[in-house]
C-alpha cells in the first residue's frame, strides 16, 4: 500500500501543475483591467497604472506571470491583493471558518443521509422507504438558496431557535443552520445510495451465508453488510468534502458566514486574481489529498482489496 499511495502522489504532480495553469489562464484572460477599476469612475493616471501593472508583474506575458506564481508558491507566498495584502494571511482567516462549516455539514450528511438511507434501505418496499424517496427527492428537486431562505425564515425568524446570521464562526450553534442547508442536498443523495447499496447488498449470497450461520441480526447488519454497502457512499461523500469547502458561496452569503466561498465572490467581483488562484490551488490540493484518502479507505472497508 505504500508503494502505491507514493505513485498516486506522484501523479498528483501533473495534475496540480495542470489544473492550476487552467485556473490561472481563466483568471488572466478576464475582461477588464483589475488595476484600471481600482479608480472606478474617476480618471487613472496612467503612470499609476502602469507602476501598479509593473508592481503586481501584470505586464509581463503570462505565461511568465505563471511561472513566477509557482516559483512562489513553493516558497509559500501566494502573492498580494491590490489593497496591500498578503493574499497567505487572507485565506488564513477565511479557510478555517469554511473547514468548521464544512466538516459540521459533513457530519450532518453522515449521521442523517447514512441513518436515513440505512433504515429505507433495510424496509424496502415498505412505507418507510417510501417516505424517505419522497422527502430526499422534494430536498434534491429545490435550489440551495431556496432551502437556505426558507431555513432561516423558518427556524431563525419566526420559531427563534437559531440566529440568522453568524457572528461568531467559532460558536457551532451559530453554524448549525448555514451547515444543514449546505449538507442537505448532499444528504439526500448519501440517503438514496445508502439505501440502494442496502437493499442490493440483502440479497447477496454472502448475507444469506451469515445468516445461515446463525450470526446475530446486529452482527449481520453492523459489520457484513455496512461494511460493503458504504464503499460507493465513502467515494460520494469524499467528493463532497472538496465540493463544501468550494462551494458554499450561495449558504455563506444566506448567512453571512466570512469562509472561502465570501472570499472567493468578493475576489471575482473584484478581480482580484492572485487571491481567486490561491483560493483554488488550496481547494485542488484538499481533493487530492482527499481522494487519495478515500482510495486508501477502500482496502480498510473491504479487505479483498488489495493495492500493489
Amino acid at each position: 500500500m505504500g508503494r502505491y499511495a507514493a505513485r498516486r502522489l506522484l501523479q498528483m504532480i501533473p495534475i496540480f501543475i495542470g489544473t492550476t495553469l487552467l485556473i490561472f489562464l481563466m483568471v488572466h484572460i478576464l475582461p477588464g483591467d483589475p488595476i484600471r477599476a481600482m479608480w472606478g469612475d474617476k480618471a487613472a493616471d496612467p503612470a499609476q497604472v502602469a507602476a501598479l501593472r509593473h508592481e503586481f508583474g501584470l505586464d509581463k506575458p503570462v505565461w511568465n506571470q505563471y511561472l513566477d506564481y509557482m516559483a512562489n508558491l513553493f516558497q509559500g507566498d501566494f502573492g498580494r491583493t491590490f489593497g496591500g495584502r498578503e493574499v497567505a494571511d487572507v485565506m488564513s482567516e477565511a479557510f478555517p471558518v469554511t473547514l468548521r462549516l464544512a466538516g459540521l455539514a459533513i457530519v450532518i450528511e453522515i449521521i442523517i443521509g447514512i441513518g436515513l438511507g440505512a433504515w429505507a434501505g433495510l424496509k424496502a418496499g415498505k412505507t418507510v422507504d417510501s417516505g424517505v424517496l419522497v422527502f430526499t427527492l422534494l430536498v434534491i428537486s429545490v435550489p440551495v438558496f431556496v432551502l437556505g431562505y426558507l431555513a432561516r425564515f423558518i427556524f431563525a425568524d419566526e420559531l427563534g431557535w437559531l440566529p440568522p446570521n453568524v457572528q461568531d464562526s467559532t460558536d457551532f450553534s451559530q453554524l448549525f443552520l448555514p451547515a444543514f442547508v449546505l449538507a442537505m442536498l448532499s444528504m439526500a443523495y448519501v440517503a438514496r445510495l445508502t439505501r440502494t447499496t442496502f437493499a442490493e447488498n440483502l440479497r447477496a449470497d454472502y448475507m444469506r451465508t451469515a445468516t445461515a450461520k446463525g450470526l446475530p441480526r446486529r452482527r449481520i447488519v453492523g459489520v457484513h453488510l455496512l461494511r460493503n454497502s458504504l464503499i460507493p457512499v465513502i467515494t460520494f461523500i469524499g467528493t463532497d468534502i472538496g465540493g463544501f469547502i468550494g462551494g458554499a458561496v450561495i449558504t455563506e452569503g444566506i448567512f453571512n458566514v466570512q469562509g472561502v466561498g465570501n472570499l472567493l465572490y468578493r475576489a471575482i467581483q473584484t478581480s482580484e486574481g492572485s487571491t481567486i488562484v490561491g483560493v483554488v490551488t488550496i481547494i485542488v490540493l484538499v481533493i487530492l489529498l482527499i481522494n487519495l484518502i478515500i482510495d486508501l479507505l477502500y482496502a480498510v472497508l473491504d479487505p479483498r482489496i488489495r493495492y500493489a
